[in-house]
C-alpha cells in the first residue's frame, strides 16, 4: 500500500511518525507531503521527533514537497487546517487516481460537501479523532494523549473504497492506535463538532488550556451556550444525538485538561484558525434554517478580531 499524508502539522507528523516504524521493511511505502520546500528539506534531515510518555525518538521518513515524484497513491491522508484543503488538494492532484482513498481529517463540517465541489473521483472518506497532538516544533510532535480514531464515509463507497478504508485501518491499530469504523460517520462528526465549538474558541480567547474552561463560571457557561445552539442547529438537521453533548463536552474538558487545543495552538503560533469551519459552520447552518445563534456568531467576530491583529503585527514588522 502506498500512503501519502500531507500536512506537517500535529496530526500529520504524529500519524506519520507512528506509521513509519510498521511500515519499514513491510512492503509498504509512506511520504509525508510539505509544499514549503525548505521545511520538507529541514524534515528529511533531522526526521520527526515524537514525544510521548516522557520518551522521544527520533523517526525518519520521506518528506516531499514535488508531489508528481511520486505519482499514485492507494491513500492520501489530508491533515491540513479546512480553511487550506481545497489548495491542498490542488498541490496533491498527481498523487490521485480513481483508486486513491481519499481521508479527510479537518476538524468541523465545512468539508462534507467536498466530494461535490473538488469533483473527486470517488467517495472520500472522513476521520474523528480524539488523539492529542501538540506541534512544539516543526517537526517535533508531542502525543498528548490517547484516543479513539473513527473513520468511515459519508457517501456511498464501493466495494474497493470500503476494502482500502478497512486495509489502512488495520494499519493504523498495528501502529498504536485505537480505531474503529462505524456505519454512522457522520453522527461522530457531529459529535466532535459540539465539543470543538465548546472548546476551541473559548481556550483561544482566554489564552487557556481546556480544563481551565472549568474554573472560570463566565467561560463555563459561554462553553453551555455555545454547544446548547450547536445542538439545536443539529437536531433541526435531523442529526441523530446519542449524548448530552454539554455534559460530553464539560467531561472532554476535564479528561483533557492539560491539552492545548488546536485554535489556540494557531492562536500562540498567530496563524489562521479553523473558526469558519467550526463556530462559522453553525452560525451558518443556522441562518439556512432560520435558528439564532448570538453565542457562536459572538465568538467568530472576536476569533477574527483577533487574526486581524496578527496582520496589524505582521505589517507593523514589515514596517
Amino acid at each position: 500500500m502506498r500512503i501519502a499524508i500531507a500536512g506537517p502539522g500535529a496530526m500529520g507528523c504524529l500519524l506519520a511518525a507512528l506509521l513509519a516504524p510498521r511500515i519499514a521493511g513491510s512492503g509498504h511505502s509512506l511520504w509525508l507531503l510539505d509544499h514549503q520546500q525548505e521545511r520538507a528539506r529541514f524534515l528529511n534531515t533531522q526526521g520527526i521527533l515524537y514525544e510521548a510518555d516522557g520518551t522521544r525518538r527520533q523517526q525518519m521518513i520521506a518528506v516531499c514537497c514535488e508531489p508528481e515524484l511520486i505519482g499514485p497513491v492507494d491513500v492520501l491522508c489530508l491533515a491540513v487546517k479546512s480553511h487550506d484543503l481545497e489548495s491542498c488538494l490542488r498541490f496533491c492532484q498527481s498523487l490521485l487516481s480513481p483508486q486513491t482513498l481519499l481521508l479527510f481529517l479537518q476538524n468541523g463540517i465545512d468539508h462534507l460537501d467536498m466530494e461535490k465541489r473538488a469533483g473527486l473521483p470517488s467517495p472520500p472518506a472522513f476521520a474523528v479523532s480524539s488523539e492529542g497532538a501538540t506541534l512544539l516544533a516543526p517537526g517535533h510532535v508531542r502525543h498528548a494523549g490517547r484516543g479513539l480514531t473513527q473513520m468511515g464515509f459519508c457517501g456511498h463507497p464501493g466495494a474497493l473504497e470500503r476494502r482500502a478504508l478497512s486495509n489502512f485501518a488495520d494499519l493504523l491499530g498495528d501502529a498504536g492506535l485505537r480505531v474503529s469504523l462505524p456505519d454512522d460517520i457522520l453522527t461522530h462528526l457531529w459529535a466532535k463538532l459540539f465539543i470543538n465549538v465548546g472548546i476551541n474558541p473559548l481556550t483561544a480567547l482566554y489564552n487557556c488550556r481546556n480544563g481551565q474552561i472549568l474554573t472560570s463560571c463566565n467561560a463555563r457557561n459561554r462553553l453551555k451556550k455555545l454547544v446548547q445552539e450547536a445542538e439545536t442547529v443539529a437536531r433541526a438537521c435531523a442529526i441523530p444525538i446519542t449524548t448530552d453533548p454539554v455534559l460530553a463536552t464539560l467531561a472532554v474538558c476535564k479528561s483533557t485538561a492539560r491539552n492545548i487545543s488546536s485554535m489556540l495552538q494557531d492562536r500562540r503560533r498567530k496563524r489562521l484558525t479553523e473558526i469558519e469551519a467550526i463556530n462559522g459552520a453553525v452560525v451558518r447552518e443556522g441562518k439556512r434554517l432560520g435558528l439564532a445563534t448570538p453565542c457562536n456568531e459572538e465568538v467568530v467576530e472576536q476569533i477574527k478580531a483577533m487574526e486581524k491583529n496578527y496582520g496589524q503585527e505582521r505589517q507593523a514588522i514589515r514596517e
